[in-house]
């Protein structure tokens, strides 16, 4: 890992961030019009508690599979990042997800569906080997802001995206934005085999075991370190409660708001501006300040309160008052990376984000079936009529990450990287 990024670092480091960019655009621009798709595929109106309902629990399906994927890939494609290059996996990615979007463009029913559904998974499980290729360029002290960086570009493209998608699948139909996502994933392939430089040298790759790198395996690998698992149990809440929001939100908002396309999408993209704005101008102060540690603390405790004032909110002008601490919520990641990447030794950074995702895919294989039929329960019951019932749940999943994390912080741990700060005390980040 390089002390100081040298101009190729630097240009492979604004590469992952637009890469990451225009993933979330492409992501972003289906969010508001997958649900509606589905509802129209199950037949139903958005007014209609039962058709609701019906089309909640295969949103879950469809969440399911795809979670599944990115169980099975991210610690696959980590391990194979370690061995091969990152870059590799970055184009395989762009170019998977550009597949995926125009098969379900051109669906005619769920199996359709089903099926672009599961290359989307496994194509989008190397979001790890993009944290990876940060890991590599980037000294241990100047982590926590370059992830900040990363989510923003994350941020930035969530804010864009779901507008967009509502406009375009308003005027032109709903496998619009499918077209136009697919356009943007393998524009950004195309873009990233002519200017993506390799970020990790042959003389730190390392063999590329099955063993190590099956879903069973990275888990093992993070349960078995003392340094690493509490941190990554908390980072497994932390996802598990952030499926919340993309699971139900759209017939959440459809159904308790009335809201339409147009007015979803630009939710979201409020929902992604104040993320932008805290992963842009409020990580890199908030963790010298703060340290690390109280970072993590700050980001879940305001992630708990976020979900709480959504699911209380009766109008969609109360719901967006959960926007402040929803975006305080974005410290946490950066943070909780910037820690966790300090404990493993540079040949370990594909294999961690590898375990992480894997984690984070176990969260998505529970979550989206979870959180669906949590609400469609809470919907579709008349004695038991509580819309927020899936926010509710995540504020409380979120009070637990608090807890393991505070627990798993409470002392010094030995590391393997080193060389980062891991204290309540102010962190540098350079």
């Amino acid at each position: 890992m390089t002390s100081e990024p040298n101009s190729k670092a630097r240009g492979g480091f604004a590469f992952i961030l637009v890469t990451v960019m225009l993933d979330m655009l492409a992501v972003g621009i289906i969010i508001p019009v997958l649900p509606k798709l589905i509802l129209s595929l199950t037949g139903g109106q958005a007014s209609d508690p039962t058709a609701i309902a019906r089309a909640s629990v295969a949103a879950g399906v469809l969440g399911l599979a795809w979670a599944f994927m990115q169980f099975i890939g991210s610690p696959i494609l980590g391990g194979l990042s370690d061995r091969f290059g990152r870059r590799p996996i970055v184009l395989f990615s762009n170019f998977g997800l550009a597949v995926s979007y125009v098969l379900a463009a051109l669906a005619p029913g769920l199996a359709w569906l089903l099926l672009a559904r599961l290359i989307s998974g496994v194509s989008a499980a190397s979001q790890s080997t993009a944290n990876a290729y940060i890991a590599d360029v980037t000294p241990p002290e100047q982590r926590a802001q370059r992830f900040g960086m990363l989510g923003a570009a994350f941020g930035l493209g969530f804010i864009l995206g779901p507008a967009m998608g509502g406009i375009v699948a308003h005027r032109f139909g709903a496998d619009a934005p499918f077209w136009l996502a697919g356009a943007f994933s393998f524009a950004n392939g195309l873009y990233g085999l002519f200017i993506l430089p390799e970020s990790l040298p042959k003389d730190r790759r390392v063999p590329f075991r099955l063993r190590q790198s099956n879903p069973l395996g990275a888990l093992r690998f993070l349960t078995g370190r003392p340094d690493l698992a509490g941190l990554s149990a908390a980072y497994f809440l932390n996802f598990l409660a952030h499926v919340a929001l993309p699971a139900t939100f759209v017939l959440y908002a459809s159904y308790r708001y009335h809201w339409n396309d147009e007015q979803v999408g630009a939710a979201l993209a409020a929902v992604g501006l104040a993320s932008m704005c805290t992963q842009l101008l409020l990580v890199k102060p908030l963790v010298a300040r703060l340290g690390e540690r109280n970072a993590v603390r700050l980001g879940l405790g305001c992630g708990a309160m976020a979900f709480l004032l959504y699911g209380l909110a009766p109008t969609g002008w109360w719901f967006f008052a959960g926007l402040a601490f929803g975006a305080l919520w974005g410290i946490y990641t950066p943070a909780n990376q910037a820690l966790l990447t300090a404990r493993v030794s540079p040949e370990e950074q594909g294999r961690l984000q590898g375990a992480l995702g894997a984690a984070a895919s176990v969260g998505g294989l529970i979550g989206p079936l979870l959180f669906t039929q949590i609400f469609a329960l809470f919907v579709g019951h008349a004695d038991w009529h509580v819309p927020g019932a899936a926010f509710f749940l995540a504020a409380f999943l979120l009070s637990c990450a608090l807890l393991v994390a505070s627990r798993a912080m409470s002392g010094e741990v030995p590391r393997a990287g080193g060389a980062a700060r891991d204290s309540d005390a102010p962190a540098t980040t350079g």
